[in-house]
């Protein structure tokens, strides 16, 4: 059994584990306040160009989207995501439970449209009952989306922009944002994304590291008494240096940006192998998640040798289904899988 169904379903990057066990006997301060955060966050500070950029380490995204959300909006206000988002879709209400609403507009290809947000924004304000309704207060994005898409320069800056107009912070999802910088097709850099954004975040779980994202606020806006907020909701870590030490390590001699590369070179392996299958492209993602169409009697046949991930139903005897590429995706790994498709497939 091999699995492509997603880029955090093995451990972590060598170099990880061996930084982690290097340390693993020494004491140090707790909550994020040790050498190695320190360190790493002025590595990200200089990978972002932004000096002032204050940094906060989480373990995972779902913690670190209610974080951010719960923290930056007042109470009335409510964050605006394309409907196939993941704070929209696959948290389970986790912004909802923290007492903020998601405000969907329609989503093309995973990515929300500047006009359309800007017109969602503007009917909201031209609607005389609008005091009685949840403000538009956090444009919530990813890069790359949660169908393997990418923002454009051009795009974000468009969206930026409608964001400015309404004096809305606009937050980019990071958690492969990895796999987006090392992307042929991507023209965003990360020093321009921390000019662009108010707060992004830059996955870790998903591209190298063992767990942990590093949450990134780029206008000195981190909300006033940001460590006892975070400790009300279960997102602030006593071992802090366990996810410093990781973050100093991914931004050691562009490891990050490495891990990116892997999977992209990786992905278009991938990308030749499903199609020399014959398999039908949902649409044809610039990154490493890879969308496709299978019959379902023969899925049947491909999960019993690969683990996948379902998408969704395109019709009743079809379903779309995502293959990942990532940083510790193997040539091996992807023989075994060509050989795989040509007798299940």
């Amino acid at each position: 059994m091999i699995s492509f169904e997603s880029d955090y379903t093995t451990g972590a990057h060598p170099e990880i584990f061996k930084r982690l066990s290097e340390i693993n006997f020494e004491h140090t301060s707790g909550y994020g306040t040790d050498v190695y955060c320190a360190s790493a966050i002025e590595k990200i500070r200089k990978a972002c160009a932004c000096p002032e950029a204050e940094v906060y380490f989480a373990v995972g995204g779902t913690q670190t989207n209610q974080l951010v959300v719960s923290t930056m909006l007042k109470d009335y206000e409510g964050v605006v995501a394309a409907d196939t988002g993941h704070v929209a879709a696959h948290e389970a209400g986790a912004i909802e439970h923290s007492g903020h609403k998601v405000l969907t507009i329609p989503s093309h290809q995973g990515k929300m449209k500047a006009e359309e947000l800007q017109a969602f924004v503007k009917n909201f304000y031209e609607d005389g009952n609008h005091e009685h309704m949840v403000f538009p207060g956090m444009v919530y994005i990813s890069q790359p989306t949660e169908y393997g898409s990418l923002y454009s320069k051009q795009e974000l800056e468009q969206i930026a922009a409608v964001c400015k107009a309404y004096e809305m912070i606009l937050y980019v999802d990071g958690a492969r944002l990895g796999y987006a910088l090392m992307s042929e097709e991507n023209d965003v850099t990360l020093p321009e994304l921390a000019k662009l954004t108010d707060v992004f975040y830059i996955g870790g779980t998903k591209v190298g590291a063992l767990c942990g994202e590093a949450i990134v606020f780029t206008k000195n806006n981190m909300p006033k008494h940001f460590i006892p907020l975070a400790k009300q909701r279960g997102a602030l870590i006593a071992k802090g240096r366990l996810l410093g030490i990781q973050f100093d390590t991914l931004f050691t001699d562009d490891l990050y940006l490495q891990c990116g590369k892997h999977a992209m070179e990786q992905k278009k392996k991938l990308v030749s192998i499903l199609k020399n299958a014959g398999f039908e492209f949902f649409f044809e993602s610039p990154t490493n998640q890879q969308f496709v169409v299978i019959e379902d009697e023969k899925l049947k046949k491909l999960q019993e040798k690969v683990a996948v991930s379902f998408w969704e139903k395109k019709d009743e005897t079809h379903t779309v289904i995502r293959f990942c590429s990532s940083w510790s995706t193997t040539d091996e790994d992807l023989a075994t899988l060509e050989q795989i498709l040509k007798v299940c497939c």
